[in-house]
């Protein structure tokens, strides 16, 4: 039986009607929920997917160097892929301004400035209005997807704060590929090899004894536009002991739409983490589609009809910012961070219902 406390996953006191206070192992919190399911989407700040949702923290204009922008709507499809460097972190964040996201020129102006129209996210606002909404998580990192992905299974990324120079990230890239060092001030240092040694959650579960799988594109999985089909967003290619050891085979499971054949055939580890495929990855650019919503709601849909129902908690997030404003200045706790807020959303039986959640989270 998977137990956790308060400090774990989250900070959960805050967002399940069966909370911590006072509960300790084998309590009615900690023994009810044995499944943990992480859903890993791309590139959306709160303002952006949630903009206008009732009782969040949202606006609908921002400053940009003195002059306020009206938010615009701009689809989910759309086809520039937004800056989201960790040099581009530092200009977007302008000490703590919050008016440095138009450094970029688009080909629509202020493009950064923008939301989702909610007919394109039903399933997401569906969600978070009958479950939990979280307006105040935030990215671990200040930058992109490499990074925050090895946030999201190891609280670290040994320093590195972009994406590698190529694809693929990770233990299976060229040996020529880097990937940059964080320096002060928002700048990056020389880079190093995408491969590390580093403990993860995965190591902490495997010496508990709980079960666990990750379920992540195949580096053979077709896509459309740079990203191909996501196998760059595959975190545990780039831990070294996991990428040539024995979970590999057993607990990174590929194609990840192999998880909605397993659910219903009652396979379920105790601690799941889900990367999209490119197409329904939320991810803007070249190649976006509008699928990620129904992506994500035919997982919680799985679980939602299956023996696991029950006894299940669903994390549903977003890696990194992806570049569009956001008006929440975030805490700085260390070099890396804390990043921009993405949405949180947690599905359970146990969540609170039609709830918003005012406290920090991070990964």
């Amino acid at each position: 039986m998977l137990r956790f406390n308060c400090r774990m996953v989250f900070g959960v006191s805050a967002l399940f009607v069966l909370g911590c206070g006072g509960n300790s192992p084998g309590s009615p919190a900690s023994s009810k929920i044995q499944h943990i399911v992480i859903i890993m989407q791309e590139n959306r700040s709160f303002d952006n997917l949630f903009n206008g949702f009732p009782g969040a923290d949202t606006v609908p204009s921002g400053p940009s160097h003195g002059q306020m922008i009206q938010l615009q709507p701009i689809s989910l499809e759309q086809g520039s892929d937004l800056d989201h460097t960790h040099i581009g972190w530092w200009m977007d964040w302008d000490n703590g301004q919050m008016d440095g996201f138009s450094h970029e020129k688009y080909p629509i102006p202020n493009l950064s400035y923008a939301y989702v129209p909610q007919s394109e996210t039903v399933p997401y606002w569906t969600l978070a209005k009958t479950y939990t909404l979280g307006d105040r998580m935030f990215q671990s990192n200040t930058g992109p997807s490499f990074v925050a992905h090895q946030y999201m299974i190891a609280g670290q990324s040994a320093n590195t704060d972009e994406n590698p120079s190529a694809a693929p990230w990770g233990c299976d890239a060229p040996s020529k590929e880097r990937v940059a060092v964080i320096g002060p001030n928002g700048t990056d240092l020389s880079g190093v090899y995408p491969c590390f040694d580093y403990p993860t959650m995965a190591d902490k579960l495997d010496e508990k004894g709980i079960s666990w799988r990750y379920y992540a594109p195949s580096a053979t999985q077709k896509g459309i536009g740079p990203l191909s089909g996501g196998f760059i967003w595959s975190a545990y290619q780039a831990i070294h002991h996991i990428r040539f050891g024995a979970d590999w085979t057993t607990d990174v499971i590929s194609p990840n739409t192999q998880v909605l054949t397993d659910i219903p055939n009652g396979k379920l580890a105790q601690v799941t983490w889900i990367v999209p495929s490119r197409a329904t990855s939320d991810h803007p650019g070249p190649g976006s589609t509008a699928e990620g919503p129904d992506w994500v709601a035919s997982i919680v849909n799985a679980i939602g009809k299956s023996q696991f129902w029950a006894s299940t908690a669903i994390f549903i997030s977003w890696d990194d910012w992806g570049g569009w404003y956001d008006h929440v200045n975030p805490p700085q706790v260390d070099q890396m961070g804390l990043g921009f807020r993405v949405p949180l959303i947690v599905v359970s039986p146990y969540a609170k219902p039609g709830y918003i959640s005012h406290r920090i989270h991070e990964f």
